[in-house]
């Protein structure tokens, strides 16, 4: 058993600027809609995890690329507030810092589209340089918004240090089971189910014989995100439904990230995944009544 310092959470991923506009409506394609209040807010799946997991009191390290400008600057100073470890983030002198543009419309539904810019350079040989200031038994968390290649690496990699892999397969994208089988924990949405499965996610029964699927390629544990119905959790022993609390949702950005950064930071704690799980939708619940990414990441003290 690892009994020295806490395990950390190791966030490897993006690192992007949120530029949101509040409408009415959505449009369509070739539809211009007049949208409302238009704000800027740091983004990227790894830096929004990377600050719900900081928030909840985990020592979180940070693996990521942003470009040599303004929008590199103010993330890696917002993360730094945070008391998040930026040492590792590399700088990019040719890619700008990732952007993505946000449309929320009144029912906190999204649109969004992402730049990837220096994402798309976080390289295996990053990770190479970093592996040997990732402590033993840390809890590394992944996102898909860097290169695949990247994120395989980096999971062969830490599987030798004897950390917990929780992967946020998101962007919904096709993965191999080599990859699956090296993961502890995988927290895909309906939609990102359905694209590792191919079983459409319209009843209980279809998410539950997605998460079988995903069991039976490898992976130890999934915990497959069902919006206001809660989280099914399976594994080798369990298949239960773990419900979120009932709130008015705001918007729904980073509401995901928000789930997973906090999980990582619950596992990190000590908790066991099942409790780990309800700690996370209790988190992300709380995220959606607020606008923003990591602007709406609750405290410790919100949840007790």
């Amino acid at each position: 058993m690892h009994t020295s310092s806490p395990p950390a959470v190791i966030v490897i991923g993006s690192i992007n600027t949120d530029m949101v506009i509040k409408t009415t409506a959505l449009p369509v394609p070739g539809q211009t809609v007049m949208g409302g209040k238009f704000f800027m807010s740091p983004g990227g799946k790894g830096g929004n995890q990377a600050v719900a997991a900081a928030r909840h009191g985990a020592q979180v390290k940070m693996i990521a690329n942003v470009g040599q400008d303004m929008f590199g600057d103010e993330s890696i100073q917002r993360l730094q507030e945070e008391g998040i470890d930026c040492s590792l983030i590399g700088r990019d002198f040719i890619q700008p810092s990732g952007i993505a543009l946000i449309s929320v419309n009144e029912a906190g539904e999204n649109q969004i589209v992402v730049a990837p810019g220096a994402n798309d350079t976080l390289s295996a040989a990053h990770i190479d340089e970093a592996i040997q200031q990732i402590p033993d038994f840390s809890v590394v968390l992944m996102q898909l918004e860097i290169p695949l290649e990247t994120v395989v690496h980096a999971v062969m990699r830490v599987a030798a240090k004897n950390c917990r892999v929780i992967l946020d397969p998101a962007p919904a994208q096709h993965l191999p089971d080599a990859l699956l089988a090296a993961i502890y924990l995988i927290t895909p949405n309906e939609t990102e189910a359905e694209q590792l499965t191919g079983i459409t996610i319209d009843s209980e029964a279809a998410a539950r014989a997605a998460a079988l699927s995903l069991l039976a390629r490898g992976v130890h544990n999934v915990a497959l995100t069902l919006g206001a119905n809660g989280v099914l959790l399976a594994n080798a022993n369990t298949q239960e439904i773990i419900p979120a609390p009932q709130v008015v949702a705001v918007d729904s950005t980073a509401a995901g990230d928000c789930f997973n950064g906090s999980l990582a930071a619950a596992l990190a704690r000590g908790y066991e995944l099942r409790k780990a799980v309800r700690f996370g939708c209790r988190s992300a619940a709380i995220s959606v009544t607020r606008l923003g990414a990591q602007d709406s990441m609750p405290l410790a003290h919100e949840l007790g």
